[in-house]
């Protein structure tokens, strides 16, 4: 494949995933309705200790090209 076309790739995935995952965190700050949902203050410290957790794996991957091994979230 062409230094071109995988840029062009890259720049395809990247804004595809990235714009996805806007959406995606998007929805998770409205989790924040007290008036529709119920939770304590440890399920959000979970939920943004993963996010974050999840956010440097990908951010040092771009360093050391290693990959993750996550096995997904749950709160309880």
């Amino acid at each position: 494949m062409a230094e071109r076309d995988k840029r062009a790739k890259f720049v395809q995935l990247a804004e595809n995933r990235v714009n996805r995952a806007i959406k995606d965190l998007q929805l998770i700050g409205n989790l924040s309705n007290r008036s529709a949902y119920e939770f304590t203050d440890e399920d959000i410290r979970k939920i943004f200790r993963t996010l974050q957790r999840e956010l440097d794996t990908a951010k040092s991957r771009f360093s050391r090209g290693d990959k993750s091994s996550a096995d997904g979230f749950r709160i309880g």
